[in-house]
């Protein structure tokens, strides 16, 4: 057999690093797939019912202005959307429970404030000044939908989201996903360390075994031919 010392143990010096790499690259990959396939925070936003589907300034679910934490916030009246000066900007806004929205008008077009269903918003007739022509003080959560009466039918329309305490919806892309301990690394690891320590048995009895039985010393550079 031609196998000299200095080439058995390169070649099992190898494999032993080899072993040491699964050990340690293995659960690290496992590890990552498991962050990557999990996912983490609120996978929520509002749900509207639909109600803002057509608005033309409505980016979609998540899109809602996050305006917690002020106590007054503005909403204008009269942004361009929905080809014209037909929208509210922004069209969906979140605020505290106790926060005042006031509806700033841009002077452009006449409009108003008018809960879609029942509700407690109605600024009265439309009007075209610029200002603020209404403000609204909110004391329950929940999400209030609201229209510009003139201009309904070209998707004028508005939502407010108040407190914590209101209907969501899943955005895509799905919540967090629940991953299997196998794929985090957690029977992985002890398995490659224990396959890696074996090796490391093995070898030099293997090393032993051809030593005595080809006869090869330390100091033999090359193998009986």
């Amino acid at each position: 057999m031609n196998m000299n010392r200095r080439e058995f143990v390169r070649t099992a010096g190898g494999a032993t690093a080899g072993a040491a790499a699964l050990g340690t690259a293995g659960p690290a990959a496992a590890q990552e797939e498991g962050t990557e396939s999990g996912g983490g925070g609120d996978n929520t936003a509002p749900d509207f019912g639909g109600f803002l589907d057509s608005v033309g300034n409505y980016g979609g679910p998540g899109s809602t202005v996050d305006a917690t934490g002020q106590d007054t916030v503005t909403v204008e009246v009269g942004v361009q959307a929905n080809d014209g000066p037909y929208g509210f900007g922004p069209p969906a806004v979140h605020v505290d429970n106790g926060a005042t929205v006031e509806w700033e008008w841009t002077g452009d077009g006449s409009h108003n404030v008018v809960s879609a269903s029942d509700g407690p918003l109605d600024s009265g007739d439309a009007v075209s000044n610029a200002g603020v022509n209404y403000d609204f003080t909110f004391d329950e959560d929940g999400i209030y939908n609201y229209v510009c009466v003139p201009h309904e039918g070209l998707h004028m329309k508005g939502s407010i989201v108040v407190g914590e305490d209101y209907p969501t919806q899943q955005l895509g892309g799905g919540g967090p996903v629940e991953v299997d301990p196998h794929y985090a690394g957690v029977p992985i690891q002890p398995h490659y360390v224990g396959f890696g320590a074996g090796l490391a048995v093995v070898i030099p009895l293997i090393f032993t075994f051809f030593q005595l039985k080809y006869g090869e010393s330390p100091h033999t550079s090359g193998g009986n031919n």
